[in-house]
């Protein structure tokens, strides 16, 4: 349907913009919210800059890592410096609850509203925030999850409390041998749910998601919905971006929003009907609910 991927940016003023989505939001029936990176670096939880050095300094000084994501593919020596590094990113990023309102405020504007929430973000943050986890669908995986490295199993495993224990008792950016997980089944290495190859689990809860999220497209086919999309790059489109616009497409009174700091556009096809926001999405979530506009420094 978009074969060119013919897009266009909206020229009309972020507050005009703002109205817009407002009134969308008033007006639906239901509403599917796409969320990606963007959503929890507008949260507080940058991958860079401050906070990495604030939890990394360690690691950027002796391998020169720049960053949380680039450091995550590094190949460290050993198994217990590979987990000192995870179970520290694990905390920051899954066990601690992000800073910033933006996910408060998007709870607050779902209230009482029938929603349904497809991420490729994986650190929790909605139901740090208080979201129904039965309106939920992690796509790509959890970082409080285990499983096996194999995998042997198309099974997970909760992690807080091993993550726990080897960012307590690491010590020179290594967790003890001891402290280094292994499957609970065939004894292999543990591995993070995260969908990076083959092997990513999807286990008995990550189809029920995906069974319930199945179930709310079809009940909102047709109708007043609002496809609104939070922060999604173009590493993996085709999960909620080009999804989103397609299921648009097919509902003459859908609309599609998109919010995203430099990367906001739609296709030509349901430009008609759609809201794109170029700003900062706490911002956004924050005009929204009636504070600051979201044009404002």
């Amino acid at each position: 349907m978009f074969s060119q991927i013919r897009t266009r940016r909206s020229t009309a003023a972020p507050s005009d913009q703002t109205g817009r989505l407002r009134a969308a939001l008033d007006g639906a029936e239901a509403v599917a919210v796409g969320a990606g990176a963007g959503l929890s670096a507008s949260a507080g939880l940058a991958y860079s800059g401050k906070r990495f050095k604030a939890h990394f300094k360690d690691f950027a000084e002796k391998y020169g890592i720049e960053d949380m994501y680039s450091g995550g593919f590094y190949p460290f020596a050993s198994p217990e410096e590979y987990w000192a590094w995870w179970s520290r990113h694990i905390m920051v990023n899954r066990y601690a609850r992000a800073p910033g309102p933006a996910y408060g405020d998007l709870l607050k504007l779902l209230e009482g509203r029938d929603y349904f929430i497809l991420t490729t973000n994986v650190d929790h943050q909605f139901q740090l925030a208080g979201f129904d986890k039965e309106r939920l669908f992690y796509t790509q995986g959890d970082y409080g999850l285990f499983q096996c490295s194999g995998p042997c199993c198309q099974e997970t495993w909760d992690n807080e409390g091993a993550v726990r224990r080897m960012w307590a008792e690491q010590r020179d950016m290594r967790v003890p041998a001891e402290l280094i997980p292994r499957c609970p089944r065939c004894g292999r290495p543990a591995a993070m749910n995260l969908r990076a190859d083959d092997a990513f689990v999807q286990d008995g809860g990550w189809f029920a998601a995906a069974r319930r999220y199945e179930d709310f497209l079809r009940r909102h086919r047709r109708g007043a919905v609002l496809y609104l999309e939070l922060g999604v790059g173009m590493n993996t489109p085709g999960i909620i971006k080009y999804a989103f616009w397609q299921q648009a497409a097919r509902n003459p009174e859908a609309v599609y929003a998109c919010v995203n700091l430099g990367q906001s556009f739609c296709p030509a096809e349901i430009a008609g009907r759609s809201v794109c926001l170029d700003g900062d999405i706490g911002r956004v979530l924050a005009a929204l609910r009636g504070g600051a506009d979201a044009c404002e420094p």
